[in-house]
């Protein structure tokens, strides 16, 4: 597996989880975010940025076991360096 997919959910999962954290989950805000997070990440990673459309994709046969918990792994990192962040920052 290459990194930079796995760089891809990291980063798109942190800033996720850092919109909805700065943003008191402002559903416009939040929607506008990930919109562009899946444009960036779509041609490296898939943009899944969330394990629920991870799991989804390797039930459908989409991507392998190695990938799927190489894929949820970056995606948990990414979620709790967010809030280290945003705890850091607030």
């Amino acid at each position: 597996m290459k990194y930079n997919r796995l760089l891809a959910e990291f980063l798109g999962t942190l800033l996720l989880v850092l919109s909805i954290l700065a943003s008191g989950g402002d559903a416009l805000f939040v929607g506008l975010t990930l919109a562009v997070i899946i444009f960036f990440a779509a041609n490296t990673s898939g943009g899944h940025v969330n394990p629920a459309v991870s799991l989804s994709m390797y039930m459908r046969k989409r991507m392998s076991l190695n990938d799927l918990l190489s894929y949820i792994t970056a995606q948990m990192l990414g979620g709790a360096a967010s809030v280290f962040l945003f705890k850091m920052l607030a």
